[in-house]
């Protein structure tokens, strides 16, 4: 499993897609007034902002402090057309495919200045384009995969025949105008989808640009309803407010905490994501890993042959290990634990692995 985690933020042209990279890495990008400015996706790794790291590193003295980390892909606006290839839409939909998963930046700011491609300020609308142009794609090629498949099957293979089952699932969804994301697949099912890297089975984050009061109660009541994860955003306030201290972004009436901070956070369990963590005098770190991680697959993360060399892991909690004021202590009160091959890690954990690599 790699480093960093990829979002490709997305959205209609001039919604402020740009704007929200720049504020989150600090990495000038082309936000000019106009669509399609921005044409080869811009890329920035940031740290996941993370207080265990920075509590640990001071308790064990760590000569350094290392975070997980996400990376954001800027892509340029896609419109309607844009699976056919209008404005530049084919260049624009290979860049998501690329990505773990996708956040969608809706417009729901009434700044008359920032051109506005739609006559309307309107993000169902937004997302309905959006979402069909994405469906459009996957069921281009879905209906190229089952017309190969159908073929194949003839021969008796029943790894095909499983495929095809899914693949036809699949079809059947897209036809029928479904998101893939939303819908229930098994762990076997999303094993034969995945390679395929079809764009509405990525996991979503949905953006609202703009003031809390310019979100609409009947707005949020319908994402609430579908269980979309979402966040309201005054996007250029956080990029203006990006170097700002919480004194100072609550003397120009800026929420103390950036919402950039929940930004990167939120993407990162809409992964599917949590974090282990290992600390000492030379590092403090914290490692990805999925959900249903065990802990040699864990182990694997920080090196490859530690998962096929694993022995146990010496496992304790962050808050523990803090409040007993480090190992020794902990050790004695029994709260670090010997666990083997079968213990699913929990995000939070302070892990020592053993091995024989």
């Amino acid at each position: 499993m790699r480093g960093a985690l990829s979002i490709g933020i997305v959205g209609l042209p001039n919604v402020g897609k740009s704007t929200m990279f720049q504020a989150i890495t600090k990495k000038q990008v082309d936000c000019a007034n106009y669509p399609f400015c921005t044409i080869d996706p811009n890329v920035g790794v940031v740290a996941v902002p993370d207080e265990r790291v920075d509590k640990l590193a001071e308790l064990t003295q760590s000569a350094k402090k290392i975070y997980a980390t996400v990376e954001f892909v800027d892509i340029a606006g896609l419109v309607k057309g844009a699976h056919q290839g209008e404005g530049l839409g084919n260049q624009f939909l290979a860049n998501i495919r690329e990505t773990d998963a996708t956040a969608y930046v809706w417009r729901i700011f009434g700044n008359a200045s920032v051109v506005n491609t739609q006559e309307t300020i309107d993000p169902l609308r937004d997302k309905e384009i959006l979402d069909t142009e994405l469906s459009l794609k996957d069921l281009e090629s879905v209906e190229k995969r089952v017309a190969n498949l159908q073929k194949e099957v003839k021969s008796g293979d029943k790894n095909i025949a499983k495929e095809l089952a899914v693949m036809q699932r699949a079809l059947d969804f897209l036809r029928e105008g479904k998101i893939l994301s939303e819908q229930d697949w098994s762990e076997e099912e999303m094993k034969v989808l995945k390679p395929y890297q079809l764009l509405t089975l990525k996991p979503r984050l949905y953006i609202l640009n703009g003031y809390e009061n310019e979100a609409s109660a009947s707005f949020i009541e319908i994402f609430k309803k579908n269980n979309w994860p979402f966040l309201v955003i005054d996007i250029l306030g956080e990029f203006e407010g990006a170097d700002l201290t919480a004194q100072e972004r609550a003397e120009v009436g800026l929420p103390e905490f950036s919402q950039l901070d929940v930004l990167i956070k939120k993407c990162y369990e809409v992964l599917g994501l949590i974090t282990f963590l290992t600390t000492g005098p030379d590092e403090t770190r914290a490692w990805t890993i999925k959900k249903s991680f065990k802990a040699p697959q864990a182990a694997g993360v920080i090196h490859t042959d530690f998962e096929s060399n694993f022995i146990r892991a010496e496992v304790v909690n962050w808050q523990d290990l803090l409040d007993n004021g480090g190992f020794a202590k902990a050790r004695e009160k029994g709260l670090i634990r010997t666990e083997g091959k079968e213990y699913v890690v929990k995000d939070g954990d302070v892990m020592e692995i053993r091995h024989n690599a």
